[in-house]
């Protein structure tokens, strides 16, 4: 018996592997709906707003691989899946979806809803189309999974509102075989680039996420080279912990100043798998050798010496096997041991921030009464109270802002952490919902959003998913009355903080409201047995912790323009008029 448009694409999503759907039902999406309906394996998760469904279905992609699905319905069910689908256009996470629209014969009429969805996603996809006859599939399907995949990129499939449930004629199982290359670059190129490492003195490695699967290979490497480990943020799950010696943590506006004097030492930079794009925080007049897939990323961010294009993993081990140098043999390692003792120092700053008790000493109560005078619980206390409580197979998803600075320095990706965040496009509002695709993979895993209050309240309506759906996820709010980020910006420039404050709910009630269990804390002596609590808690939760809007995230090089920028726009801040209540 034939099968139909829908029961084409469901089935073929069933056998794709395929666990959840994400989207809002309505209009062209009834019949594939009413499929998944039918369809023991595939789970419809329906979301409150199409760009939490997008969000999630990235995640999943992320974490897995493999393909994530989302749809949205004919004209603003699919324009609100856009935000979520560039993001993960450019986290490179491989997401089919499925847009609805207007029937056939409307189309071109400027029909109720028309919107052109072939155009509205030319941007952001790396294949579209509209379905125009049954006939077309499952061919036009596996074209669409394909590229996705292919291309770790988004593929959007356009099916009118009349076409769901027509028969499909030439109905065949579909064929998605689509096999991974690993690729090596041009030998000459490798053997140069070992002879640059071997005449080097100081090597820095910058690791970014495309090298995670090469792990071991990689610490082989710095180990050989005696090179100190810059990671990128996200490169922090699966190279961080106690058994990376050669780690230095990040560079950029969140990183350390230890990473950043990596760098500058350097006579040489290693980058592998990694297009970090802040070209002010590489040194200039380095010896720089690239390792990436993609030929269109070496050199875009800072002048290459040596390019090589290949997995990341086969071209290590090439270089391993030129490199003059054997395992063992003695390689001066004080530029790494340089490295290594400004971190842990770095470090060791950090934790005291990071006590309870930190305001109340000599030091703290002096800088209290500077940026912390309403003693409001200090972010870097709620971030490292998280990764203390957290299991070592936690997922950590985190809003675009200072939600990521507190997490990039206190929450470290040991054992088998991944963390998720909108990381490339930096969006708000990302971490609720990808944090829901998480969960969705696994109800028994832990999942833990690191949320901003402005991120959070943007997608407001989404925590019903997570109850709905009984999806056990922590949500933690670093709940700072501000768009944390912005007002640092303003700060910064010298200008005084404005339109940054936020008018907000009791977060927790919210929650409680809504059947989720919500906590709140505003003593930073509550933190720790809060936290604990939520984690012990069945079910979601919300901790809304009150923290200090004032809590600077110095960077990890400072410019004196900063400095003075920052005093400027405090002075500004200071002399407001009493009824100036913005900011204030």
């Amino acid at each position: 018996m034939p099968r139909t448009v829908a029961r084409v694409i469901v089935d073929a999503l069933s056998e794709l592997g395929v666990r959840q759907v994400f989207g809002v039902v309505g209009d062209a999406l009834n019949p594939l709906t009413d499929a998944i309906r039918g369809t023991e394996d595939l789970e419809w998760v329906g979301c409150r707003h199409e760009e939490a469904a997008a969000f999630a279905a990235s995640a999943q992609s992320q974490l897995t691989g493999t393909l994530g699905v989302c749809m949205g319905t004919v004209g603003p069910g699919s324009v609100h899946l856009l935000n979520g689908l560039y993001d993960a256009a450019k986290s490179h996470a491989p997401v089919l979806a499925i847009a609805g629209q207007v029937p056939l014969a409307e189309l071109g009429s400027d029909y109720f809803q028309e919107v052109d969805n072939d155009a509205l996603f030319s941007d952001v996809a790396v294949f579209r189309a509209t379905i125009t006859s049954p006939d077309q599939l499952p061919q036009m399907l596996e074209t669409a999974v394909r590229n996705a995949l292919g291309r770790r990129g988004v593929a959007v499939l356009t099916v009118p509102g009349d076409l769901g449930e027509r028969e499909v004629t030439g109905d065949r199982p579909p064929r998605f075989s689509l096999t991974p290359p690993v690729s090596r670059p041009d030998p000459a190129a490798g053997r140069r680039a070992a002879e640059l490492l071997d005449r080097s003195e100081r090597v820095t490695m910058l690791v970014g996420e495309g090298a995670r699967a090469a792990r071991e290979d990689v610490l082989a490497l710095a180990d050989r080279l005696a090179a100190p480990m810059v990671l990128t943020l996200k490169a922090k799950a699966g190279f961080e912990g106690d058994h990376n010696p050669f780690q230095v943590g990040q560079t950029g506006l969140i990183g350390n100043p230890a990473a950043a004097a990596a760098l500058q030492d350097a006579d040489t930079l290693l980058l592998l798998g990694t297009d970090f794009p802040y070209r002010d925080w590489y040194p200039e007049g380095r010896t720089v050798i690239q390792v990436d897939t993609e030929a269109t990323h070496i050199g875009r961010r800072v002048p290459v010496d040596v390019g090589l294009v290949g997995d990341t993993g086969a071209t290590v081990r090439d270089l391993l096997d030129h490199l003059a140098t054997a395992p063992g043999d003695a390689r001066d390692r004080s530029h790494l041991d340089k490295a290594r003792e400004r971190f842990d120092r770095w470090r060791a700053g950090q934790a005291r921030l990071a006590d309870p008790r930190h305001d109340k000493g000599l030091v703290g109560r002096l800088r209290s009464a500077l940026d912390n005078r309403a003693h409001d619980i200090r972010p870097e206390v709620l971030a490292a109270a998280v990764d203390r409580a957290a299991a070592d197979d936690a997922v950590f998803t985190s809003d675009t802002g200072m939600a990521t600075v507190w997490l990039s320095r206190f929450v470290e990706m040991r054992g088998e952490r991944r963390l998720i965040g909108s990381y490339n496009l930096g969006s708000m509002a990302n971490a609720m919902p990808q944090a829901l695709g998480a969960q969705c993979l696994d109800r028994e895993r832990q999942v833990v959003a690191f949320c901003g209050d402005g991120g959070l309240s943007m997608l407001l309506g989404d925590l019903m998913t997570l109850k709905t759906h009984r999806l056990p996820v922590k949500l933690v709010v670093f709940d700072n009355r501000r768009l944390g980020m912005v007002k640092l910006e303003q700060e910064q420039a010298g200008l005084p903080e404005f339109g940054t404050v936020l008018d907000n709910p009791d977060f927790a009630a919210v929650a409680e409201a809504m059947g989720i269990t919500g906590i709140r804390v505003t003593d930073p002596s509550e933190v720790e047995s809060a936290v604990q609590r939520a984690f012990r808690t069945p079910g979601p939760v919300l901790l809304d912790v009150l923290t200090n809007p004032d809590e600077i995230a110095v960077p990890a090089q400072p410019t004196v323009e900063q400095g003075w920028g920052f005093a400027v726009a405090k002075l500004k801040e200071a002399v407001r008029s009493h009824g100036d209540t913005d900011g204030q």
